[in-house]
């Protein structure tokens, strides 16, 4: 069995002459929640691209589980078990936490045999299971658009669980989320992490101080360090690039 659940070798992405991504090596282990910080522009959101199969690189190849995914469209690769969480919740508003669970995680993914199927047994435990670990059980019958906006995320990122991903790709969970939800979101990530590989992209540092066990820093498309977010923070290079020696507190 391989040890390392996603690696990226010499990953380069051309967009008209920009690389933005440029021999990019990275890796991470099963079962490992890494946090990916950068400046804007540093190929972050690229990086996510790449590794959902939403963008084909110009060169290198990409592994998961030891088997080069490259070549293989978005919905293969979902189905590999690699699921991505994006900045905005895609949620079905006009459905409860419930249902938008249900259909997630029935066999059937899609709305009409979710609200016109019989649920087995094993669905609606899922379900009930699924609540509680996101903390929507109060509000698991009212419609999902009357759910605050970390609630919203929250959900999505249930709704990615029930997938049954063996990665979680989750991009900036927490922008726009007062103190209160982002502690939430982070306790969350951190409970899912004991059963599940995730790569989180984020800007908020009180956040990646909160869930981070190791922090990797991208700059122009390559990896820039690694380390713990402390061994980040004191970085020279870190803080020339990413904030500016005048900046370093707010790092």
């Amino acid at each position: 069995m391989n040890a390392k659940i996603l690696e990226t070798e010499n990953v380069t992405v051309s967009f008209d002459g920009f690389k933005a991504l440029n021999q990019l090596n990275f890796s991470m282990d099963t079962g490992e929640l890494r946090v990916v910080i950068g400046p804007n522009g540093a190929g972050k959101t690229t990086f996510l691209d790449v590794i959902s199969g939403k963008v084909q690189p110009t060169e290198g190849r990409v592994l998961f589980k030891g088997r080069n995914v490259k070549r293989l469209r978005e919905h293969q690769i979902a189905r590999l078990g690699i699921g991505r969480k994006f900045q905005t919740p895609r949620i079905y508003l006009n459905l409860t936490p419930r249902e938008n669970l249900e259909i997630t995680s029935n066999r059937h993914k899609n709305v009409f045999g979710t609200l016109f199927r019989r649920s087995s047994t094993d669905d609606k435990r899922k379900v009930v299971l699924l609540l509680e670990t996101i903390g929507l059980t109060a509000k698991a019958d009212m419609l999902s658009n009357l759910l605050s906006h970390g609630e919203k995320q929250r959900l999505e990122i249930g709704m990615l669980v029930a997938q049954s991903p063996d990665l979680l790709l989750v991009d900036e969970p927490v922008a726009g989320l007062t103190d209160e939800e982002t502690q939430n979101i982070g306790d969350l990530l951190l409970a899912l992490a004991q059963s599940h590989s995730i790569l989180v992209i984020e800007h908020d540092m009180e956040f990646v101080r909160q869930i981070a066990r190791k922090v990797t820093v991208l700059h122009e498309g390559s990896v820039l360090c690694e380390g713990s977010i402390d061994e980040v923070q004191s970085n020279p290079r870190v803080i020339e690039v990413y904030l500016g020696a005048t900046n370093v507190a707010s790092l």
